[in-house]
């Protein structure tokens, strides 16, 4: 590919038009919407360090994942541009299995919640392959099979402490978890801190339904699951903009 004065001019002038474009963008680049989103997190955190799990002190549980889908849309630089998809409907699926989770403790709910969350695993997975998480396993496979391994351990310790007609579902989404949370760490950078994050969150859910507890565990997994969430977030859509910059500076046959 041979990269002409005038193709490497043009690409350049499109990169500072993109990049003023998201400057002056009158609400901040969705930056409300992350600041909505911390207000909320800061709000059901204290909620659930005050001892209450569930009921109307975490009435801003269900619409933590919203604020962050509307970070994901208003950060576009126009409305021209598509919002990724993947991301925004494992967004979708996580608003639906935190609002499931907030309503009742009992089983019934701990699988609906399961479900709604097996959906974002999925779509995260399918967002992290379009950003080269196979290519960064290929060159990693010890990732892979580390994780693996991993969600192998896990369940053949936790399954035991299960009720039975648990077990099945538990490991399923727990094996949706593991090649979601191994994809991530094929993309690296923030998107794999972030999935390590879910991961860990969802690890201590698995630890409380096999009736292990832990110190503070309540706090442990919404911190982690809220942490988790943004990085993935954050990171998936620098990604997209370091993708979109760099394709405007290709040149030409």
């Amino acid at each position: 590919m041979k990269i002409t004065g005038r193709s490497a001019g043009s690409g350049l002038r499109a990169a500072a038009a993109r990049t003023a474009s998201r400057a002056v963008r009158p609400d901040g680049n969705g930056r409300g919407s992350l600041v909505a989103f911390g207000a909320l997190a800061a709000a059901d955190l204290a909620a659930v360090a005050g001892d209450s799990p569930r009921g109307l002190r975490r009435a801003a549980k269900p619409l933590l994942m919203p604020a962050l889908a509307s970070y994901v849309l208003r950060r576009r630089a126009d409305a021209d541009a598509p919002a990724p998809a993947p991301l925004v409907t494992g967004l979708a699926f996580a608003t639906a299995g935190d609002t499931a989770l907030l309503l009742d403790e009992h089983e019934p709910a701990f699988l609906l919640g399961m479900a709604a969350f097996l959906g974002t695993q999925v779509s995260y997975t399918a967002g992290y392959a379009r950003l080269g998480a196979l290519r960064g396993l290929r060159r990693r496979p010890k990732i892979a099979a580390g994780c693996l391994a991993g969600w192998a351990a896990a369940n053949a310790v936790l399954a035991p402490s299960l009720e039975r007609r648990l077990r099945l579902p538990v490991a399923g989404y727990s094996l949706a978890l593991t090649l979601m949370g191994a994809a991530a760490l094929g993309v690296g950078g923030r998107v794999g801190a972030g999935a390590a994050a879910f991961v860990g969150s969802d690890l201590l859910i698995g630890l409380q339904a096999a009736g292990r507890k832990v110190p503070s565990q309540e706090l442990l997994i919404m911190a982690g699951y809220l942490l988790g969430q943004y990085l993935i977030t954050t990171g998936w859509l620098d990604l997209l903009d370091r993708e979109a910059d760099g394709s405007t500076t290709e040149g030409e046959e």
